[in-house]
């Protein structure tokens, strides 16, 4: 050790030594402040802002008599709200699982003599996929059944099947009402919560691989786009294209209409809007000190082109829903009056307030004053002196005839023409595979690929050397990318569907299915097809490499006299059977010599695990995952003996078998 760091450690004991009894340090101290945070603590920071009071009070937001109420909410930490996401039937058996096993649990359940609150549904959000809860972290270590509950949410929140989402965060893609063959828009759509309900709307019929519609979600930030890009990712949709633009001046886009080019119009936008926050304070503890007017006067010009060019590409009859997280009318009320105005008549403020039966809602303000950041108050615009211009503008005040907005029409005004600007991280190009490309026949023939499957959707990022993986888009999506890879920054989309294997060429095809895409692309397989048991999809989920005389004898006959290489394992519900799993399952797996194994990503096998009944421990063995059911500690465990020199080399020879082998939930189980 060298003297410095001598010198700076002899300097941490003594302050350790000094610091009075009870005082946190370190990563102690942060999991502490992490702690507070999370039930909304953070006791350092006084909840009080006096001027932001005045402010809200002159505005007369709040009901006569509800102002002392209103603070004491906003001083409340906010509750946890989670939300079920997924396509129906799989959405379904998740909830299942949490009422009648999680939630059961918990409603007797006694914690430091205080009786535990059952988390209960969101009363407006459609069929009970949201919840909120007032379990802390802190009560949630207190309890193994507890602890068991904070396992599963965490667990399926990486497997992307809940997602901590706020309840007024899943509002605006509820009241944009979209449907399977809506083309959607999501315009500031990163971390993506908001853009994953929407995919979800496109996929209501999981029977329908392709939607008509699509999602094009954009942010102006790079990085946040890839955030935009693994959130997406989960659902394992053809239908979404994540692209980097700034919201205000995006590109409008064309498409082939029947040989002809046609300006794209959206049927859904969703303007989730830049802005100063002020409605999220019982999160974001900083706004308590931090807030001003300025933000919002600073914020309102660009919040208003953003609606604007939103409202510039929607479709006539087309719904467009504005959001904020802030309650100041200079970016809420204001904007849309403006843009009414600006529309002249061919825009009209829906009605929505009939549309989430349950939903706790106020009108909007019709009369509103403009204060700067020191204090002083402005009725309408003649009254701002010109050393005020830059900083307020007209469009800020509440239009002076309000009966004016019922004659507007829309100023269809062309977008401004200035060259794209390209940032961030170079994407690799979107190529699509050529009709006679020879890659494709024997692909085609290894899975006996129906004929309407539509190749023309398949595409590849790279435009030398081999391809490894090929992706699908669906069919209006490849429209949108043909007709605009000069206009627009396309940072990701599709979903992979096939790999190439290493040696595929021996096993008669150069590509294996990927798990992601497997939904999309299963209908139009006919082959390779093993339709097996739900003691069967244990045992693959639960070894690493199962014999094949393992399996049920049914689906042993089916893979006896298939050839090596990638395999559709297939689990269909029995309805005769309501208490074991009714949603289908589809699995991607490798035919071996002996032996089948899945390429399933590790997550994921926890998730169906579960959904099984089969309780994953939070200690997770080195060797694979333990597991708490019986038939899983006699189907699941795999003896050493077992693994055949064969079994190596087919794991060797397999695609991608060390990171899958990583992957695997395979090994240890034990009894209950």
């Amino acid at each position: 050790m060298g003297r410095r760091a001598r010198c700076r450690r002899l300097q941490q004991q003594q302050q350790q030594q000094r610091r009075p009894e009870g005082t946190e340090d370190g990563a102690e101290g942060a999991g502490k402040r992490h702690d507070a945070g999370w039930e909304g603590g953070y006791p350092e920071i006084v909840k009080e802002n006096k001027l932001f009071e005045h402010y809200y009070q002159e505005l007369k937001i709040v009901p006569e008599g509800e102002w002392d109420q209103f603070m004491e909410a906003l001083r409340e930490p906010l509750p946890a709200t989670l939300r079920i996401t997924g396509y129906k039937s799989h959405a379904k058996e998740i909830l299942h699982c949490l009422k009648n096993k999680y939630f059961k649990e918990l409603e007797d359940l006694e914690v430091d003599g205080q009786k535990v609150e059952v988390p209960q549904p969101l009363s407006w959000y459609p069929e009970e996929l949201a919840w909120h809860t007032n379990l802390s972290r802190k009560i949630l270590r207190k309890s193994p059944q507890l602890e068991k509950f904070h396992q599963f949410l965490v667990s399926e929140t990486e497997s992307g099947n809940i997602s901590r989402q706020e309840a007024v965060s899943m509002i605006p893609p509820l009241l944009l009402n979209a449907h399977p063959h809506h083309k959607i828009l999501d315009m500031c759509a990163a971390p993506g919560s908001k853009t994953t309900q929407l995919i979800e709307m496109l996929h209501a019929d999981m029977n329908v691989p392709f939607p008509e519609g699509f999602v094009i979600a954009n942010d102006v930030d790079n990085k946040r786009c890839y955030l935009l890009v693994h959130q997406a990712k989960r659902l394992s949709s053809p239908c979404i294209m994540v692209v980097n633009h700034d919201a205000s001046s995006i590109p409008r886009l064309m498409i082939d209409v029947n040989g002809k080019k046609e300006v794209l119009f959206y049927d859904r936008i969703l303007c989730d809007v830049p802005c100063s926050g002020d409605g999220t304070m019982r999160k974001n503890i900083d706004v308590w000190k931090k807030w001003t007017t300025l933000n919002s006067l600073q914020l309102h010009g660009l919040q208003l082109r953003i609606a604007t060019r939103g409202a510039e590409q929607l479709v006539e009859g087309g719904r467009m829903v504005y959001s904020t997280c802030s309650l100041n009318p200079i970016e809420d009320e204001a904007v849309i009056a403006s843009l009414l105005e600006k529309s002249e008549g061919a825009l009209e403020l829906a009605d929505v307030s009939s549309e989430l039966p349950g939903l706790k809602w106020m009108p909007g303000l019709t009369q509103w004053k403009v204060m700067t950041k020191d204090g002083q108050w402005f009725a309408e615009w003649d009254e701002v002196p010109h050393s005020r211009h830059t900083q307020i503008r007209p469009t800020m005040f509440p239009p002076k005839d309000p009966e004016k907005l019922q004659a507007m029409h829309l100023e269809r005004c062309p977008p401004p023409s200035k060259k794209m600007k390209l940032f961030g991280f170079k994407e690799d190009p979107f190529v699509f595979i050529p009709e006679d490309d020879p890659l494709f026949p024997p692909i085609q023939k290894f899975y006996a690929l129906d004929p309407s499957f539509p190749r023309m959707n398949l595409l590849t990022r790279t435009t030398e050397g081999k391809k490894r993986q090929l992706y699908m888009v669906s069919k209006e999506l490849r429209n949108v990318l043909l007709n605009n890879s000069e206009r627009m920054k396309v940072i990701n989309t599709g979903i992979k569907v096939w790999c190439r294997n290493s040696s595929g060429e021996e096993f008669d095809c150069a590509f294996r299915l990927a798990q992601e895409g497997i939904y999309t692309l299963y209908p139009f397989i006919n082959s390779r097809i093993i339709t097996v048991s739900l003691e069967d999809v244990k045992i693959l989920l639960t070894q690493e490499n199962p014999f094949l005389r393992k399996l049920s004898s049914e689906a042993y006959i089916q893979a006896k006299d298939l050839a090596k290489g990638s395999v559709v394992l297939k689990y269909e519900p029995d309805p005769t059977k309501p208490d074991t799993l009714q949603c289908p399952i589809v699995l991607c797996g490798w035919r071996g010599k002996a032996s089948i194994r899945t390429f399933v990503p590790k997550n994921e096998r926890l998730h169906y695990l579960r959904m099984m009944g089969l309780e994953v421990l939070a200690e997770k063995r080195k060797e694979g995952t333990a597991l708490t059911d019986e038939s899983a500690a006699n189907s699941g465990h795999l003896e050493d003996d077992e693994v055949s020199a064969d079994q190596r080399a087919e794991q060797t020879a397999s695609p991608d078998a060390t990171s899958t082998g990583s992957d695997s939930a395979g090994g240890a189980t034990v009894p209950r």
